[in-house]
């Protein structure tokens, strides 16, 4: 083992006694083991976050199935709507039809109807009914 009395001569032209360099070599292996214990928990903790992130990208994946499967129910499902749309539209056109006709029937019956009324309302004031 080296001397206490040993020194080291810096590039500086200064010397360092032996046990002040052991010093400084033992805290910067300190430094090194606290840096590698910093490091070892900083990848523990990703390591965690990929895990989580993983699990969150496969039920993502789920999502993403049962909404392309609900899209594809929606194409599948959207010529049908489209040809009930096109039932009703022309069962509304016939219904449209229909009321044109009844009107067109009850027109002159609401005339005749107006007009006797106004006869009779007429008939009554001249007999002071």
């Amino acid at each position: 083992m080296a001397d206490k009395d040993v020194s080291t001569e810096r590039p500086s032209g200064r010397t360092r006694p032996a046990q002040q360099r052991i010093r400084t070599l033992a805290q910067a292996a300190l430094n090194a083991d606290v840096t590698v214990g910093q490091v070892d928990t900083l990848l523990q903790d990703l390591s965690e976050t990929l895990g989580e992130l993983n699990t969150s990208t496969a039920t993502l994946d789920d999502t993403m199935e049962r909404f392309n499967a609900t899209i594809t129910r929606i194409d599948e499902l959207a010529p049908r709507l489209i040809g009930m749309v096109d039932r009703l539209e022309a069962i509304v056109d016939r219904v449209e039809r229909i009321v044109g006709v009844g009107e067109a029937v009850v027109s002159p019956i609401a005339a005749t109807e107006h007009a006797v009324r106004g006869a009779i309302s007429a008939v009554r004031h001249r007999a002071g009914l």
